[in-house]
């Protein structure tokens, strides 16, 4: 069977992160640019390969503050590092496998993945939709700013949960 592409649709499609902040409350951040596809020949994407490019300067916590912080040398050093991907390694099931580089940093993560099924749009588009999940330890890439409050508490978590929903077109 001939493999087919798939193109993220941006507009139906979501990279969001949430970290605790002071241990207490969690907050809440996205990237509003990305691009990416997947490659596969199976109708169930058994065999598929995902590939994703984020912007980093593109991060949203909703605090221009934060954003500015974030964006910084001291976090994501966006200036240097324009650019977070992701490449998939091996996808069996519920598991995607692949290779995260931040900051120049690549490490293997793993995400629970659900496809969510195919269907054509009112357009005659045909489109995939999946959900993926994951956690990381931000200084294994290398985000290793820090702070702790007069009370002892932590200001940012080590783990960031990662929250996936994209839709992908049919090319």
């Amino acid at each position: 069977m001939e493999k087919a592409t798939w193109i993220i649709d941006p507009t139906h499609s979501e990279m969001v992160f949430k970290v605790k902040h002071m241990m207490i409350s969690t907050v809440t951040g996205t990237f509003g640019e990305f691009e990416g596809h997947l490659v596969a020949a199976s109708e169930n994407f058994e065999d598929a390969e995902f590939s994703t490019t984020i912007k980093t300067a593109s991060i949203s916590t909703n605090n221009s503050d934060r954003d500015n912080h974030l964006k910084s040398a001291d976090f994501f050093d966006a200036e240097t590092y324009p650019e977070i991907t992701f490449k998939s390694t091996s996808y069996a099931g519920s598991k995607l496998l692949g290779d995260l580089t931040i900051k120049g940093i690549t490490k293997s993560i793993e995400l629970e993945i659900e496809y969510n099924g195919t269907a054509v749009d009112p357009y005659g588009q045909t489109k995939s939709g999946f959900e993926a999940i994951s956690k990381i330890n931000r200084k294994d890439f290398g985000l290793t700013w820090s702070a702790v409050t007069e009370a002892g508490s932590i200001v940012v978590s080590d783990i960031i949960k990662l929250l996936i929903n994209v839709q992908f077109i049919k090319d």
